[in-house]
């Protein structure tokens, strides 16, 4: 069986996929095939969504342990260019959604050279505030973006059914996961843990803060951007609401709760925690105030996330299995004697 195992392993391996990944994407796949009606496609969309999202914030926030408070306001960039170049320009929304992505990764590389000799704290501060603005600044312009009122967008396919739109996304969040896992994998994985534990000694051994943390950022942004262009033209109506802290607090929520620094985490917190919270839709205040004491309990009781709760139990498990064969051992030695 380990075998088996091994040898499934190394091929998918170089394309950032494992067993367990690759058959956890093919049941997530043929979920629309079996759902029983629109309302659980549409909510399998809306979980690879935050999802995907949740995952590129993991990147940064457990690998180079900068939590970016902007992030929402960078998905909503993706989603704003991506809607307004369409209905001002014409251009495809396939199009602007990469775009949408490409923006946001400029705006991510602004934000590593304005925080590259900050701390983690500050560096979370300064993007927090940089989301801010955008908010803003979407919120002043109604004549183009139609301020709170909403921007109608145009939508990706001429139908009313999910499962098109929920293939797009599908694809999005495998690329995704993918990328990630790779980058994590290599030698630049090394270089962002390291700068995430200490960057001091980071530096010692020349590692580069700033050229690690931009490309750490750069490639986060653009995962913002496009699932960010993505959202606009799926749910048909923008405003700047979506660029606000909320979003984040959600983002923050799953990528935690799910364990940081792991990827697969935050998007199987996603298939856990949004459909509870989408039930909760009318009771807004309450929700939020839910997911603040959700990443409380966490960060105290289960600071690692879930996800490496199963790592820390075997373990625990192998260390008490290696002492009770001591302790044995001893009692027959004593006997010996």
């Amino acid at each position: 069986m380990k075998n088996t195992y091994k040898t499934l392993a190394q091929p998918l391996k170089k394309v950032g996929l494992s067993p367990i990944s690759l058959v956890a994407f093919i049941a997530i796949a043929c979920f629309p095939l079996v759902s029983p009606n629109e309302y659980y496609t549409k909510l399998a969309v809306t979980c690879l969504i935050w999802g995907t999202l949740a995952m590129g914030f993991d990147f940064s926030v457990g690998y180079i342990n900068v939590a970016n408070w902007g992030y929402a306001a960078l998905m909503g960039t993706g989603a704003y260019l991506s809607a307004l170049i369409n209905q001002y320009f014409g251009i495809s929304p396939w199009l602007g959604m990469v775009l949408g992505g490409m923006a946001a990764a400029l705006l991510g590389l602004l934000i590593a050279l304005l925080t590259m000799k900050m701390d983690a704290m500050f560096a979370a501060l300064l993007a927090w505030f940089v989301g801010i603005v955008l908010q803003n600044i979407i919120a002043a312009i109604p004549d183009i973006t139609r301020g709170a009122m909403g921007l109608n967008v145009t939508a990706l396919f001429e139908t009313p059914w999910a499962k098109p739109y929920f293939y797009v996304i599908f694809t999005i969040c495998v690329l995704t996961f993918c990328c990630l896992r790779k980058m994590v994998d290599s030698r630049f994985g090394l270089a962002f843990r390291a700068l995430g534990q200490d960057i001091e000694a980071a530096k010692a051994v020349g590692i580069s803060p700033l050229k690690y943390r931009t490309i750490n950022f750069v490639i986060s942004c653009f995962i913002a951007g496009i699932v960010g262009g993505f959202y606009a033209h799926y749910v048909g109506v923008l405003s700047p609401n979506v660029l606000g802290t909320k979003n984040v607090v959600q983002i923050l929520v799953l990528a935690y709760i799910g364990g940081r620094g792991s990827i697969w985490g935050p998007l199987l917190a996603s298939f856990l925690i949004m459909p509870v919270f989408e039930a909760m839709n009318s009771l807004v205040e309450i929700k939020y105030i839910i997911y603040g004491l959700l990443l409380i309990i966490s960060m105290i009781y289960f600071p690692v996330g879930f996800c490496k709760i199963p790592g820390k139990v075997r373990v625990m498990v192998a260390v008490r299995a290696d002492s009770r064969e001591k302790n044995n051992q001893s009692e027959k030695g004593e006997e010996g004697l």
